[in-house]
């Protein structure tokens, strides 16, 4: 939870390894040698860049405590980048010392479900290609989809050929995209289906699960689902810091939050990472995040405030 901030470590950048067409593997180790904190199979780490930016990458690699000693995230050059993953491509260089934040994971693997499907669709083999190892690991075997427009743009391709089933489609050589809808009815209604790649992908990957329980489904955004809650015009009291603001029209709650001088941790800013959750006492918020679910929105307990709002006219929360 938000209450504590979140763990900002100086790293240096050991490696830049080429994985696919405009796509880059950038490894992160502690300048001193020293052991890092563990990353379970969907877990992510923000990297804070010199140029004042923060982007949030998917972990390759999975370890505890006891023996991560490094941090490995695949950036795609994006065409439209607002200056992360070039920044990332064209700036950084090996030797580099650069803050990380301590993993998260909105992407939890089950290692106990009885079927694994994981769909991925560009860069998002990242974290998927992470939790098949794992569950090779544990002698399981996975079912793999992997998406690319053109062959250029698959990654880890000789890997993804050690496992057992696993399809790679290329949008240009089949003439159509992969169909999200036939790849879960065939798989079995029982399987526990994750997907994470770009917003059509998900989109279609969230209709076509529809109809199974929301706890066999997950996803990871790593862009914004809705726009923020600016409407303003509510009051929120923070109980613990004893203050009662007013956030007004065109402000979230968060930079009203942070301009009050209460400490807070916060990371992406667009309700993909996670890092401002917030315990909600009273109210009812108006979320507009990608990580809480539809049961925990509906419940709601906590609440993302970097972009979600008020329903009513007053919220009390736990800070």
């Amino acid at each position: 939870m938000s209450e504590q901030l979140n763990e900002v470590m100086t790293l240096r950048l050991t490696a830049i390894n080429y994985l696919a067409r405009n796509t880059l593997a950038f490894t992160f180790e502690d300048p001193d040698g020293n052991l890092l904190p563990g990353a379970e199979p969907g877990a992510h780490v923000g990297v804070v860049l010199p140029n004042g930016l923060t982007r949030q990458y998917s972990l390759l690699e999975y370890s505890n405590s006891l023996t991560q000693r490094s941090y490995v995230v695949g950036v795609k050059l994006d065409p439209q980048s607002r200056g992360g993953s070039r920044y990332m491509h064209e700036t950084m260089r090996v030797g580099d010392l650069i803050q990380v934040e301590a993993p998260r994971n909105n992407f939890p693997l089950n290692e106990d479900a009885e079927h694994t499907v994981l769909v991925a669709g560009g860069i998002g083999i990242t974290p998927i290609l992470c939790m098949a190892r794992r569950l090779k690991e544990l002698g399981q075997s996975p079912r793999i989809y992997y998406s690319c427009r053109e062959r250029v743009d698959v990654a880890f391709a000789d890997e993804l050929k050690t496992f057992e089933g696993a399809l790679v489609h290329v949008d240009a050589e089949a003439g159509t995209f992969l169909n999200i809808a036939d790849v879960v009815k065939k798989e079995t209604s029982t399987a526990h289906f994750y997907c994470c790649g770009p917003g059509p992908m998900l989109e279609a990957f969230e209709a076509a699960c529809a109809s199974l329980p929301q706890e066999q489904v997950h996803v990871e955004y790593f862009s914004a689902r809705q726009e923020a809650a600016l409407d303003g015009n509510f009051v929120i009291e923070l109980r613990k810091s004893g203050k009662t603001l007013t956030v007004p029209q065109g402000k979230t709650i968060l930079s009203v939050v942070r301009d009050a001088g209460v400490p807070i941790s916060y990371s992406c800013e667009e309700g993909v990472c996670g890092a401002c959750e917030v315990r909600v006492l009273e109210g009812q918020p108006d979320h507009r995040d990608a990580i809480l679910s539809e049961p925990e929105k509906a419940a709601n307990n906590t609440m993302i405030i970097c972009c979600s709002g008020c329903k009513g006219d007053r919220l009390v929360l736990d800070l």
